[in-house]
């Protein structure tokens, strides 16, 4: 049986490089709009969606609507996501 952190850790090798990106940012910047995130990580808007509905899924990211905008948020197991892809990148 896995633990939570080799579950993670497999998950991380299936995601798109992009996940990883838009991770660091909602880390570093705190709460964003998609509009923000997009440019903040560098990422095509269609593509966005789709990699945040992964991590909604994943359930590294909340997503909230605050009018006609969607605020997504990373969470405790976010954090914890992030940790454990930083350490893979650090190790090789």
């Amino acid at each position: 049986m896995l633990t939570l952190n080799e579950y993670l850790g497999k998950a991380s090798n299936r995601l798109p490089d992009e996940a990883a990106r838009i991770l660091r940012i909602l880390d570093e910047k705190g709460p964003s709009n998609k509009e923000s995130l997009s440019l903040s990580a560098r990422v095509k808007r269609a593509e966005l969606d789709h990699v945040l509905l992964q991590l909604y899924a994943l359930g590294t990211v909340d997503i909230e609507t605050e009018g006609k905008s969607k605020i997504c948020y990373l969470n405790q197991m976010g954090n914890n996501f992030l940790e454990i892809i930083q350490e893979k990148e650090q190790v090789g």
